[in-house]
């Protein structure tokens, strides 16, 4: 990893504590999974401002929990990325914030990631709030490319002696729709944290930062 993609190291997720407090204060992967409608964004500010039920886990997402070591370890002996814990943020919009669970940069500066996941259910096809989630990070890492792997189980007993994986290419066009959302978002919590109006596009730079206030 270059000292520059270093630099952009908000938080670790070891540290869940520090990380939940960094992911608090922008506009993640997982907030931007649920964007897709005007509806969807008062839901995610609500959420985003603790007024939405919180969700703690289960047992779904406790065997993803155990099994993602395993999965990170196959996926770094198959095609040599990394697993990573770290929280980054965007080149220029500081409250864009991503943590892939895994990353890898080429010689050349190139960034690959990895997104994993299990499920109980075959996929057809990459689900959509998936999809989301891994544009939004190749925005925030700037990534020209991420391998989506996953795992299927029954009864948390994995099917398959491999997990599965596909390649998803960057797509600039559902960034860029995703980016445009974000900003909404930001623009509501704004509203909803200051009482104020949003200013004109023009001095947008003079209250993004303050968007996500402590």
């Amino acid at each position: 990893m270059t000292p520059e993609l270093a630099a952009r190291i908000v938080a670790d997720s070891r540290d869940r504590v520090a990380w939940v407090r960094a992911r608090s204060r922008g506009i993640t992967a997982t907030d931007v999974a649920t964007l897709s409608s005007a509806a969807s964004i008062q839901r995610a500010a609500t959420a985003k401002l603790g007024g939405g039920a919180r969700f703690s886990g289960n047992a779904y997402t406790d065997h993803g929990r155990r099994r993602e070591p395993e999965i990170a370890s196959w996926m770094a002996a198959t095609h040599g990325i990394v697993s990573s814990s770290a929280l980054f943020h965007a080149e220029v919009e500081k409250r864009h914030l991503a943590t892939p669970d895994g990353i890898k940069q080429e010689a050349d500066g190139r960034v690959i990631l990895a997104e994993i996941k299990t499920t109980n259910k075959p996929f057809r096809s990459v689900p959509r709030n998936y999809l989301r989630q891994i544009w939004w990070q190749q925005h925030v890492l700037g990534a020209e490319r991420t391998l989506f792997v996953w795992e299927e189980h029954d009864n948390f007993v994995p099917l398959h002696d491999e997990p599965q994986c596909q390649w998803i290419d960057r797509d600039d066009t559902e960034i860029a729709k995703l980016v445009g959302l974000a900003t909404n978002l930001i623009d509501e919590l704004y509203s909803r944290t200051t009482g104020n109006v949003v200013p004109a596009r023009p001095s947008r730079e003079q209250y993004r930062a303050l968007a996500l206030a402590d």
